[in-house]
């Protein structure tokens, strides 16, 4: 698959990679913008090219049969939203339990236009303990940016500068939801 994604990746699409993901085995990766329902592919294109475990969380119910195992495999991780519990909380929990964790997510939290980013991920990234890596999937200029580990400082609005100039004239497939 690893050789598959790159000749995808590289060949057929088009597309550049700038950086390389970190050697970090928990970390909170922010991938912006998230514009379109084909970013999710372009993410699991990208997760083999850089040949990385690289999870996100679903709800529980999409890993029971017949499709679990494709969530699974895809670096899935089920999370129970039935309950009246804390979904950082429940996150921060996953990160305990596994040696290797590194949790994707779009922090715009939609698909649509938004100026602000939600603070969950940086939450989560302080309450666990773990390093932010930012992702941009850059449709404009065909290519994924990945950062170096930012540790937060607990600094949040400080922190989210760095998150703002990085992602600065970054195009999602949509443009016009771009962040």
């Amino acid at each position: 698959m690893h050789k598959l994604s790159k000749f995808l990746y590289f060949k057929v699409l088009g597309w550049k990679l700038i950086g390389s993901f970190p050697k970090v085995d928990k970390c909170v990766v922010i991938v912006v913008p998230h514009t379109h329902w084909m970013d999710f592919f372009l993410g699991l294109i990208v997760r083999k090219v850089l040949n990385e475990e690289i999870n996100y969380i679903g709800k529980k119910s999409l890993f029971k049969p017949p499709f679990g195992w494709f969530f699974r495999w895809t670096g899935g991780a089920p999370i129970d939203r039935s309950k009246s519990s804390n979904t950082v909380e429940s996150i921060v929990g996953i990160f305990k339990e596994r040696k290797v964790f590194r949790f994707a997510l779009a922090p715009e939290g939609t698909r649509k236009k938004v100026s602000e980013l939600k603070t969950g991920f940086y939450h989560i990234a302080v309450m666990a303990q773990v390093p932010i890596v930012a992702v941009a999937f850059d449709f404009g200029k065909k290519q994924v940016k990945i950062s170096e580990a930012i540790y937060p400082t607990g600094e949040m609005k400080e922190d989210f500068k760095i998150f703002h100039n990085f992602y600065k004239g970054v195009l999602g497939k949509v443009p016009e939801y771009s962040f």
